[in-house]
């Protein structure tokens, strides 16, 4: 596998411009992929330097059901669809975050994300962290939890962080991050809402939001989450891609039903100014943590 540890010392860029593709998904993965490639050269030509896919935006959400068919869409790291979007990748000189339904081995399996950088090379790779098991949203069938840690990795546009779906409502997931370098935290995602839950619909993509602009404000990133739309048997997903700035401040947002691609221009250099001004990570009690790592303290 190529190396997950690639380091490499770029000139750092006061701003970059990400793109985040909001699509829905077919029942062929071909075509999906098809699709992704296409819209990941839209958002090059519109100036994009960083640009992240959905969650598994191969496939349908599979798992909505428990069934072993569903093993066949997994691949290999680096394999077909890597290779694929490594080529779309350095013909639109950007990097690009991919997720991808990772087979490591026979029976082994994770929920990855492969960042790939604008000249076409696999830079490494993001396991999720955190799997949940809830109705529809089976994946403790499917992936072992990832256990490469969390991630920063260096490209020519900035240090990115990996994050996936449910690792989103995780602070300890983003503070580590964060604290490996990341100036923005990426969360490629797959979440809606049932029929039956639609008063509540509002309430829970509130929740979602606020949530990961927080993570941005405890940290003095930048967040960038990115969803599917559409329909797909039990789900409603909600879309409502965004980009929110160091102190939480919405940059951008799209729709909760319509396929788009936001193009949002960061300026790395507010970090500096948010973390003089609210310095979190001065004022961090590490001295005082150790039970962070313990289940329950009550």
């Amino acid at each position: 596998m190529t190396d997950l540890m690639h380091k490499a010392n770029f000139p750092q860029k006061d701003e970059v411009t990400i793109g985040l593709v909001q699509m829905s998904m077919g029942v062929d993965p071909k075509s999906n992929l098809e699709k992704a490639i296409k819209k990941i050269g839209d958002a090059a030509s519109r100036g994009a330097q960083v640009i992240c896919l959905p969650e598994l935006f191969k496939s349908q959400y599979f798992c909505q059901e428990e069934d072993s068919e569903n093993f066949k869409l997994a691949e290999t790291i680096p394999g077909s669809t890597t290779d694929a979007i490594s080529i779309a990748a350095k013909k639109g000189n950007t990097a690009v975050i991919a997720g991808i339904f990772e087979k490591r081995a026979r029976g082994l399996y994770h929920n990855s994300a492969a960042v790939i950088d604008s000249s076409g090379k696999l830079v490494g790779v993001y396991r999720k962290m955190h799997i949940p098991d809830d109705p529809h949203y089976y994946e403790k069938f499917y992936f072992a939890p990832g256990d490469l840690g969390f991630k920063a990795f260096e490209t020519e546009h900035g240090k990115l962080g990996t994050l996936i779906c449910w690792d989103q409502w995780y602070p300890e997931a983003a503070r580590l991050t964060s604290l490996l370098g990341a100036q923005i935290l990426f969360y490629p995602t797959a979440i809606g809402w049932f029929p039956e839950e639609e008063e509540s619909a509002k309430e829970m993509q509130s929740a979602w939001e606020t949530i990961q602009r927080a993570h941005g404000i405890a940290n003095g990133v930048f967040v960038a989450a990115v969803n599917r739309v559409g329909r797909e048997g039990n789900i409603n997903f909600w879309g409502s891609s965004f980009v929110s700035g160091p102190f939480g401040e919405m940059l951008a947002k799209a729709s909760p039903d319509n396929e788009e691609t936001l193009i949002v221009k960061c300026d790395l250099s507010s970090i500096d100014t948010t973390r003089h001004g609210w310095p979190f990570l001065r004022d961090r009690r590490i001295d005082a943590y150790k039970g962070i790592t313990s289940r329950f303290l009550g």
